[in-house]
Order: structure tokens, then C-alpha cells, then sequence
């Protein structure tokens, strides 16, 4: 059980990190036909890789992964290769997802008995 919800946080990285590859592709290349086909590339990869999630983890717990690998990606890939700035803030609001991606990584769902 534990290597399936491995592989499910694994997916959803993977799904964070394409989702913010689509983005990083629609500002980094030129070309109009590039573009769109880089974002819809990496947004059809994304899909999948967080539908495969899905299948070990919670839908909170598939979800939140996602959205912290997107926004961690999404800002370093800023601030190294467009050079944006980072504020305090920001790393502040990343600290805080990280330590709630852990949170609930080390939760689990109870199911409760029925008692009908």
C-alpha cells in the first residue's frame, strides 16, 4: 500500500510539473503553432499523470501535491529563467504549502464500518 501511494504522489508531482511546463512554454517559445501545441502537449500529459494519481491517492491529497509542484515549479521557473522577482511572501506562502502537503501526506482516510 505504501509503494502505491508513493507512486500516486509521484504522479501528481509529475502532473504540477507539466501543468507549470505548459505555462513556461506559452511565454518561452515565438511561434504561434509551437506554442499552443507545446501547451496542449504538456496539458494532455498533465491530465493523465493526475488521473493516475487519483488512482492511489485522495482527491485531496492528489490535488493539493498538484497544486504545490505547479506553484513551486511555476515560480523558480520564473524567477531562473524570466527573472522575476520573488518577494518574502512568496517563499513564505510556499513554506506553508509544503508543510501542508506533509500534513496530509501522513493523514489517512478511515472508512467507517456500516453498521446497517
Amino acid at each position: 500500500m505504501e509503494g502505491k501511494k508513493s507512486r500516486g504522489y509521484a504522479w501528481a508531482i509529475s502532473a504540477g510539473v507539466n501543468a507549470a511546463l505548459a505555462a513556461i512554454s506559452a511565454k518561452l517559445f515565438s511561434s504561434q503553432v509551437i506554442k499552443y501545441g507545446m501547451v496542449i502537449i504538456f496539458n494532455v500529459t498533465m491530465w493523465g499523470c493526475y488521473v493516475n494519481s487519483l488512482k492511489a491517492l485522495s482527491s485531496l491529497q492528489a490535488t493539493v501535491t498538484n497544486f504545490a509542484a505547479n506553484f513551486l515549479s511555476s515560480g523558480l521557473a520564473g524567477f531562473f529563467l524570466f527573472e522575476e522577482a520573488l518577494p518574502f511572501q512568496w517563499f513564505a506562502g510556499a513554506l506553508l504549502i509544503v508543510i501542508g502537503v506533509f500534513i496530509l501526506s501522513k493523514s489517512s482516510i478511515e472508512r467507517k464500518a456500516s453498521t446497517d
